[in-house]
């Protein structure tokens, strides 16, 4: 019987223990968690979030477990999901939700995973409130600390599926918050000038933290929201920033599962990957420009898209909301799609270029340094701005604050200066100078790299190989050092992110956790697949 371990039982663990379950393999399966509750996982937990916070995947594009994310939400009872503000006759599949009562689901789908795996017979225990603190490889299997006490048995398979990281705030000023999840919502926040470094979904999440402490939402005609301040709070302001200063735009309608691409197929993508380095962002992006104006002619004649190139197309891509005013912008976009999905409408060059990511995703660890940092600069912006579309409802919020003249945006360019100070963080510009009460950094998860694993001796087994990032096979089981092969499994996002830019979410959660379960049935020797850490 093969011994697994899972440490972190978020999304990612959560979708390897159902696929290691499902697997047909004779198993033992331990599960760490360091918080009181396994399943939930940071980004859904009470602790980080409120009420206020959405999800930006609705249940037609969770992969079920037990059920689906709908079909669980109809069994609940209507007065317990009114404390999530959720009406249960009003439910459908691509609704966006509270990230806490996601949560709830996800709890409740680890527990069903059980005693699904009780019944196949399978050796199942779940430790909670449960920290790993190192991992250890040696020749006879891993060994696994908690608390710093090791653990009794060894492990064939240690799967690390930690999840989020962010920035400890011990060190920080009062005021200034590293991530929107550095304390961020037990802290009270007075009504004072909020600056929030970002204008995306993180960014959302942080507004929202805030402005539930001072007022509240009510629904005014045509599903506009109108936002009614406390008494007390008029010295309340925040200001959104980033480098272009545009707000996301709505999550907008289209066919799901996904229509196949007719050009940039897997195969084209692996025949130009076939065909060298040099070149391969140029002919990729040739494959993408025909795709895109394939689904929509008219579209890619109005931007030109046969003059464009993998550095000018962004522009190009960018060049409306560059025209407009933001909330103005807002309020357009929200219209349109929001007309879009009562018709059931889709936008061809938004669709083409959705699918698009993914396909094109495997030649970044393939790329140059010079094109990598080319791709970061241009296309890499286009299609996290596409996939990353947020809720209506967010957009409708961000209305609301603007209309209140409680929240406004900023754009930073390329050149600004931050000074973080005991009582205020000052952003510096051209023109002059932003400071704030309460500063707040939401521009989401960064790349990590094998010197920041939590784990030191394993940390220190991985960096010895001399890998800047971990080396991993395409079941995410770790290649280097040869006494970690086929031992121990990266699930980590953050830890993955560096070649795979686009690896979020729960359906990337899913995926990983499938792979991972390939693990469980192979041996060791996997094709190599190893992961660059390129900076600029």
């Amino acid at each position: 019987m093969l011994n697994v371990a899972i440490v972190g039982a978020g999304p990612t663990g959560v979708y390897t223990f159902l696929s290691l379950v499902r697997s047909g393999t004779p198993l033992s399966i331990s599960i760490y968690e360091k918080s009181a509750r396994a399943g939930v996982g940071m980004p859904y937990t009470d602790d980080d979030n409120t009420v206020m916070m959405l999800a930006n995947i609705a249940s037609i594009e969770i992969p079920p477990i037990t059920s689906s994310y709908l079909d669980w939400l109809r069994m609940q009872d209507n007065g317990w999901l009114n404390r999530f503000g959720v009406d249960k006759l009003n439910l459908h599949d691509r609704q966006f939700l509270p990230r806490t009562l996601l949560g709830e689901y996800l709890r409740n789908q680890l527990l069903a995973v059980v005693e699904e795996a009780q019944a196949r017979n399978l050796c199942v225990e779940s430790h909670e409130s449960c920290e790993v603190t190192d991992i250890e490889l040696a020749d006879t299997g891993v060994s696994l600390f908690t608390q710093g006490q090791k653990v009794r048995e060894r492990f064939d398979l240690v799967v690390i599926a930690t999840g989020h990281v962010w920035p400890d705030d011990d060190e920080t000023p009062k005021g200034h918050f590293p991530s929107p999840w550095s304390g961020l919502i037990e802290t009270k926040i007075g009504a004072c000038n909020v600056g929030i470094m970002g204008t995306s979904l993180s960014a959302i999440d942080a507004t929202m933290a805030v402005v539930a402490q001072h007022g509240r939402f009510v629904e005014v005609a045509d599903e506009a929201l109108r936002f009614d301040l406390h008494s007390g709070s008029d010295g309340l302001h925040i200001t959104l920033m980033s480098r272009s200063g545009l707000l996301p735009e709505a999550d907008f309608y289209c066919p799901i599962p996904y229509d196949p691409l007719h050009i940039a197929t897997d195969d084209a993508i692996e025949k130009e990957m076939a065909a060298g380095t040099a070149g391969l962002l140029d002919r990729a992006f040739t494959l993408i420009a025909k795709e895109i104006s394939r689904a929509d002619p008219v579209w890619s004649n109005r931007i030109s898209l046969t003059t464009l190139d993998a550095d000018s197309f962004a522009t190009a891509y960018f060049a409306d909301r560059k025209h407009h005013a933001p909330f103005h912008w807002a309020e357009f976009n929200l219209r349109e799609v929001e007309r879009n999905k009562r018709d059931r409408c889709t936008v061809p060059w938004r669709y083409a270029i959705l699918r698009l990511h993914e396909a094109v995703q495997p030649i970044v660890g393939k790329l140059s340094a010079d094109d990598r940092c080319r791709f970061d600069s241009g296309l890499c912006k286009v299609f996290v701005d596409n996939y990353a579309a947020v809720p209506s409802e967010s957009i409708r919020r961000l209305l609301a604050l603007h209309q209140a003249k409680l929240l406004s945006v900023v754009e930073l360019g390329d050149d600004y200066q931050m000074e973080v100070q005991s009582e205020r963080t000052t952003i510096r510009v051209d023109d002059g100078a932003l400071e704030f009460d309460v500063f707040i950094d939401a521009r989401g998860q960064r790349p990590l790299k094998t010197k920041d694993l939590p784990f030191p001796t394993l940390r220190k087994q991985l960096m010895a190989s001399g890998d800047e990032m971990p080396d991993v096979g395409e079941d995410y089981t770790l290649l280097e050092p040869p006494l970690a092969r086929g031992r121990v499994a990266i699930a980590a996002l953050p830890y993955l992110m560096s070649d795979r830019p686009f690896i979020q979410g729960i359906t990337a959660s899913a995926d990983i956790g499938a792979a991972i379960a390939n693990a469980a049935m192979k041996p060791p020797n996997r094709p190599r697949k190893k992961l660059l850490f390129l900076t600029g």
